[in-house]
Order: structure tokens, then sequence, then C-alpha cells
């Protein structure tokens, strides 16, 4: 990993910062929205624009060698930092814009920094909640300062809690999980970042999710990864691509209950199909 970030310093005025950052710039604007529309019909708040302003400015300052993505950044801007060989940061100033709109108080700020196509560091602040998820490559996944590991007592899908997106899948796996869930009960929190850590969290044990862009998933992935879970997309694939193209995500909180998910998900998609 990024030797900067071994060191505990550097690693505490990263976390102090965004935490000090999403209460000044996102949280104060909370319940105080007006809205507008983006291009591609997404919604864009005065806490998105202002809180990626005050996060570039931060990091620049510190860490003035790696490049910035920001999800408010032009698509040439986005590009160029991710061909950046020193590396960059990505980030998604609030995830979860839709809930934060209209008063739904389930939403973060996600930073990721990649170096050379591979995440090495991923924080997500949720800031109704006061809790930080953060993670270093090699070194582990955390909850505001405490270890993280992604555990489960439940080794049966029927027992487990699946995160899922519906509006994202193509119909007929939606159908097939309507018709037949495999779970016990399913839940759908409307912040991608969230997701990946509530189920390193324990807090749900399955997820899918249809297309997601990098700086929705790039910190939540790495501290998913660290707490000891498993994801790929629906094809197999690794989610983690170096790249502004979107993502399926299925993910669980251990292997064993991935490998039941994963194949779960794989017959239905076949089916479908047959």
């Amino acid at each position: 990993m990024s030797l900067i970030f071994n060191n505990d310093q550097a690693w505490q005025t990263l976390k102090n910062g965004l935490i000090r950052l999403a209460k000044q710039e996102v949280q104060p604007r909370f319940r105080h929205v007006d809205p507008s529309t983006k291009a591609d019909g997404s919604i864009l708040t005065e806490a998105d624009t202002e809180m990626q302003k005050a996060v570039q400015s931060f990091l620049t300052e510190h860490w003035p060698q790696f490049m910035f993505l920001g999800e408010e950044s032009s698509k040439e801007a986005q590009q160029t930092a991710l061909r950046s060989e020193n590396g960059c940061w990505i980030l998604d100033p609030v995830d979860g814009t839709s809930n934060f709109a209209n008063d739904i108080p389930i939403y973060t700020v996600s930073l990721a920094l990649v170096i050379q196509g591979d995440v090495q560091v991923g924080m997500v602040y949720d800031p109704d909640r006061d809790e930080l998820f953060a993670a270093r490559k090699g070194l582990g996944a955390e909850i505001n300062g405490q270890p993280l590991r992604a555990r489960s007592a439940h080794t049966e899908l029927k027992h487990c809690i699946g995160l899922v997106d519906f509006k994202r899948l193509q119909p007929p796996l939606s159908t097939a999980l309507v018709l037949k869930p495999p779970y016990a009960s399913q839940r759908s929190i409307g912040s991608v970042a969230l997701d990946w850590c509530w189920i390193a969290a324990g807090r749900g044990q399955l997820y899918c999710h249809g297309a997601q862009n990098i700086w929705d998933y790039a910190a939540g992935w790495l501290i998913l990864n660290e707490a000891g879970g498993q994801s790929a997309t629906l094809q197999g694939e690794s989610v983690l691509v170096p790249q502004v193209v979107k993502r399926s995500a299925v993910a669980a909180s251990t292997p064993k209950l991935f490998q039941h998910w994963f194949e779960t998900l794989q017959t239905y998609q076949q089916s479908s199909k047959d």
C-alpha cells in the first residue's frame, strides 16, 4: 500500500479531515436542500458541489502528488486522473443524494486512493450515525478506529438479510428474486458505499447491485475486502476496474455465503434464459 498512510499521523490526519469537512459542508445542509437535476437525470445538491471543493482543496494541500477524481468532475478530468501513474483520489461527496434530498438520513461521504489500478485506502463516513468505516490495503478494516471483521452466524441464505437494489438489475433476475427470494428478508438503503460497509459490519449478509460507478464502490470494496468479505460482478469478474464504467456487484460477509449466493444468482440468471 502507499507507505504514506502506514504512518499513523498521516492516517489520522486523513480521517479527521474527512470527518471535519463532512460535518462542515454536508451535515448542516441536510433538510435544507434545493436540488437540481443533472444531464443524466440524477440529483445534484449544494452539499455535493461544496463538499467536493472542500475535500479537493484539503487533499491537494496535504498530498499534492495525487490527482483528484470527483463524481462532479468532468468526464475528461476523471479519465485523466485515473491514467495518472502516481495515483488519484476518488471522491463521492454525497453518496445517497436521493436520500439526502428527501430527508432520509442515510447518506455518506466516500473517499478512496487508487494507485496503479488498485485501491490502497478507503474511507466511508456516515455523518448521521457518526461512523467512519476505513481500510488500508493489507492492514485490515476498522470502524471508528476499532477493528472490523465481516462475520456472520448464518451459514444458509434462507436465514440472511439481502441488501438488493432491484432498480438496476435486469428484469428477469429481479423478478426471480421477488418470486423466489432465497433470503429471509431484503432491504435497499440507497447508498452504495454504505451497502458495502454494512455487509462488512454484519448489518445484512448478502448484496447485489446491477450498476455502480467507481466513486460509488471503490472505498467500500476495499473495506469489505479487508474485513474478510468477498465480492465479484454478476459475471464472476473483479468489481474493481480503474475506469469510469458501471459495474455489477455481488458480495457477502463470508466466503461460504458468497459461494452460495453467487451460485444462486447464476442459477436464477440461467433459468431466465431457458
